[in-house]
């Protein structure tokens, strides 16, 4: 049978790229990009390419369990969702509705979160409702709501093929929003004058396609913005049409600028720039009408954060640059529904439809549309201060849906002590086995990309649909479903919905009621999409609010004001520099910078799936300048510990080249499945911006040192190992294997080698040690075919596992490959292909470098031509071309 292939959406980044997803039988499914959908008009990155890989259900949340003395027991939704009832309603009774809470992320579809928040704030009574978003976006909320009255992305995506313009301040795009990235880099080549400019303290990828980089010293962002908004001004660069018609502010906005943004030289030094890099930026600036300034965690995840999105947004109210094609301040969005999480007021200091939880008149608005008992009156608290008080007591049930705070909340470990002494503990969660799962009272198995059905809304304003193409495995449910079945059973009217269509509808209503210029306008409103029935609501097509009709949306805003402020206006908002709250120096002399990585997305429990997308970076690494290594007595290859006041973890050292001295990166997606030990959350700090509650993420102070280990290892294995009595290990998923990377300091006898492979005294084994050498290798084979295999070594340049992972493939060795194995080459095995590149088609950096050289190629293209690398989603060409770079270099 012929299956159609199903529209929908891709569960990564902000960009919100379409897919055409054909099931494939099973839990596969060939994914493919959507040429109709705007975003990303057929493109995919390697992430969203690979999606096919992560649907088995291998580690899924089947059934509801309950822990009973200290262990999961399976039980039915019924009984697991009375004891939810229960203990809330009890918990409720006797401590009031700020005693409950519940954590949610922009994993959910809005439909999820509308119902989330309709529960929390309209009938529990409390707004303890926060969101893993709350990490990300929430600067930029509140950025957007003290500018333009409300939390409005005013441009759309052709803006970046528009403007002649293009600013990237802390967005390493080219790893972190692929698709749009990539259309940026087709824009370059049709027009080589489009200049780009990239803000931020590490050279990225996102570098490598910029005519200016701006190494920001860390935090200086404000000094920057603000020393460019003075320049604007003294240089006559304002448009003063605009600023008179449409805002207000603006003489105090530029008197906190003056401070210290008058003169250039300074505002260099403050920032560790060139003078002359930052002039040429700021004339730059000052010459080119058409201009976007993009924006991500960078700028976001800071503890001045807010202050730092208004300096931007300062400069383009100040030229009149918004709303215009090729011209506006951009968030660029970190998660697939953050947007729609904020559009429902997912954020503790939010109401739904973007009505404010401090004013009475829209508190009643939400109230009474819901014909709820109650509406809570207060905001609730935000991440990090939630956490805290289920630590000391204050919030006693806390229900955590499709995130995993144990890793991704800074501070991380105090989380941990958190669930490990709240009264009730829900999580509802696609996977069984997470760092937060395990501290869970009632686990509730949810529906996972694929087999949901809802829409979200991505950076730009799109709202796309997100449908099911899989059936729901097991007893997983939406997570709508559960919310209502507890709101039910705690006796709340208003949750019998039947579909998402009809809370989608309930959502598009909201968004109209009361909006008119005499009662509580906003921009953001639904009216066209009301009244949809499952048929229409199934087809319909992506569409960017405000809405003209059900097909047509609004692609920009703001060209002529109409700002959500009372009268219209925009504000400037002074911004005055501060410096991050952590200062290194003493025992922590080193700053941390925490970020994602081309290939992973969060704590890996989708992308942690893929063979192919472990390849880029397998290991958790920290990436320091040799200087700062030297110092700090660690060398390249090598594990150190990195340390903070709040936590430590370990990881492999690298010298990735784009580290200043004083600076340190590590990516954020390891847990406690997947590495020994390797949360970088529980080092950071949990400092926050006073404004938008979001966490320091960028800028922690940490200290290096060495992590001593007698000998470096890796194992391939059939089957999953225990392995708790090894220093450090790291999982990488291989195709019908999984390797573990390691470091031990208990020596490995060919016994233990024995042991740790499960291997009995009977067992085909193959051996060899060198005792003087610390050398060790050993292979377990069962039934003719390679079960497990062990490499150990003093050094940690171990042998390539590309060709030993290829053996797993094999239903039976033959005496070749067994004469060869310990050896870990093919006995006409051409060159080590070198840590991947291009994950699409599996190309290694040795490959593409010996290319280059061989083949004297002088693009990307002529890579790509050679040997495919860059030919498929893009991700891979910046480092392609510092590839080139570096050849070029040594032959010069």
């Amino acid at each position: 049978m012929h299956l159609k292939p199903v529209r929908t959406t891709c569960p990564y980044c902000g960009v919100g790229c379409g897919i055409k997803a054909t099931p494939a039988g099973g839990a596969g499914a060939l994914i493919e990009g959507d040429v109709l959908h705007p975003a990303s008009r057929g493109r995919l990155c390697v992430k969203g390419s690979a999606l096919g890989e992560t649907l088995d259900l291998g580690g899924r949340l089947l059934h509801p369990a309950v822990r009973e003395e200290g262990r999961l027991r399976r039980t039915g939704w019924d009984e697991a969702l009375d004891r939810v009832a229960q203990r809330f309603s009890a918990i409720i009774a006797e401590h009031g509705p700020d005693a409950v809470a519940l954590y949610v992320s922009g994993q959910l579809l809005t439909e999820d979160y509308y119902v989330a928040n309709k529960f929390m704030k309209g009938y529990v009574g409390s707004a303890n409702i926060d969101t893993n978003s709350r990490l990300c976006m929430s600067s930029a909320v509140a950025g957007h709501k003290r500018a333009f009255g409300e939390d409005v992305v005013p441009g759309c995506y052709e803006d970046f093929e528009e403007a002649d313009l293009i600013v990237l301040v802390g967005s390493n795009a080219a790893w972190c929003h692929p698709t749009l990235f990539q259309r940026i880099a087709r824009a370059k080549e049709a027009r080589p004058e489009l200049r780009i400019v990239v803000v931020d303290p590490r050279r990225t990828a996102t570098c490598e396609l910029a005519d200016l980089h701006l190494p920001v010293k860390p935090g200086t962002d404000v000094w920057l913005f603000n020393g460019l908004l003075s320049y604007l001004a003294r240089h006559g660069v304002v448009d003063t049409g605009f600023v008179a018609a449409h805002t207000e502010g603006l003489e105090g906005a530029l008197a906190v600028a003056g401070e210290e943004g008058a003169d250039p030289d300074l505002v260099a030094r403050a920032c560790g720039l060139d003078p002359m890099l930052l002039r040429e930026f700021y004339a730059l600036f000052a010459a080119t009408e058409k201009t976007v300034t993009a924006f991500s965690m960078g700028v976001n995840q800071s503890s001045s954060g807010t202050d730092k999105v208004n300096s931007i947004i300062n400069c383009h109210l100040l030229t009149g640059r918004i709303g215009k094609p090729g011209m506006g301040p951009f968030s660029l969005t970190g998660q697939p529904n953050a947007m729609g999480g904020r559009e429902v007021g997912g954020l503790a200091n939010m109401l739904a439809t973007h009505l404010d939880i401090d004013n009475a008149a829209h508190r009643e608005a939400v109230r009474s549309f819901w014909d709820a008992p109650r509406i809570a009156d207060k905001q609730g608290l935000k991440a990090v201060d939630l956490f805290r008080a289920v630590e000391a007591g204050t919030v006693k049930a806390v229900w955590i849906m499709a995130t995993n705070p144990v890793v991704s909340l800074p501070d991380a470990d105090q989380v941990r002590r958190a669930l490990d002494a709240c009264e009730l503990v829900v999580v509802s969660d696609v996977v069984g086995d997470t760092d937060t799962a395990a501290y869970a009272d009632v686990l509730l198995p949810a529906l996972a990309w694929g087999e949901k059905d809802g829409t979200v809304t991505n950076s730009e304003r799109c709202i796309s649909r997100q449908r099911a193409f899989l059936p729901a495995p097991g007893e997983a449910r939406a997570d709508w479903q559960a919310l209502c079945g507890v709101a039910q059973r705690m006796g709340y009217a208003g949750f019998e919905y039947l579909g998402a269509h009809e809370i989608f509808d309930e959502h598009a209503r909201l968004s109209a009621w009361r909006n008119a210029p005499d009662a509580l306008p906003r921009a953001f409103r639904l009216d066209p999409l009301v009244g949809m029935d499952r048929l229409a609501y199934d087809a319909l097509e992506p569409v960017q609010w405000p809405l003209a009709s059900r097909t047509t949306g609004t692609a920009r805003m703001f060209a002529q004001g109409g700002f959500s402020h009372p009268g219209g206006r925009a504000r400037f908002v002074p911004t005055a520099p501060r410096l991050p709250k952590g200062k290194p120096g003493g025992e922590f002399p080193l700053a941390l910078n925490t970020g994602r990585l081309r290939d992973q997305w969060h704590t890996m429990t989708r992308t942690g799936k893929s063979p192919r997308l472990a390849g880029h970076a397998p290991e958790p690494f920290v990436d320091l300048h040799p200087h700062d290594a030297l110092l700090a007595g660690v060398r390249e290859g090598e594990l150190a510990r990195v340390s903070s006041a709040w936590g430590a973890m370990v990881a492999r050292v690298v010298h990735g080249g784009g580290i200043a001295r004083g600076s340190v990166f590590v990516p954020i997606h390891w847990n406690g499945q997947t590495a020994s030990d390797a949360r970088v959350g529980a080092l950071v700090n949990p400092d926050v911006d006073p404004v938008s509650g979001e966490p320091e993420f960028k800028h922690t102070p940490v200290r290096v040192e060495p992590f001593g280990v007698a000998w470096h290892g890796f194992i391939l294995s059939r089957e999953e190992l225990g392995l708790e009595r090894i220093a450090n290990w790291t999982l990488v998923r291989g195709s019908g294997f999984v390797r573990y990377e390691l470091g031990g300091r208990e020596a490995v006898s060919p016994e233990r080698a024995r042991a740790l492979l499960g291997a009995g005294e009977d067992a085909d084994w193959i051996e060899y040690e060198d005792k003087a050498e610390g050398m060790l290798r050993a292979a377990l084979v069962l039934e003719g075919r390679l079960q497990a295999c062990l490499f150990v070594s003093r050094r940690p340049d171990l042998p390539s596992r590309a060709w030993l992972g290829s053996l797993f493939e094999l239903e039976a060795l033959g005496p070749m490959e067994r004469a060869t194995l310990l050896a870990a080459r093919a006995p006409k095995q051409g060159p080590d292909p070198g840590p991947t590149v291009c994950s699409c088609f599996g190309v290694g950096r040795n490959t593409i470098m010996l290319a280059i050289r061989d083949k004297d190629l002088k693009t990307s293209g002529d890579v790509t031509a050679c040997v495919r690398a860059g030919g498929n989603c893009g991700s891979c060409v910046p480092e392609i071309r510092k590839l080139l770079d570096e050849v070029r270099c040594a032959e010069a």
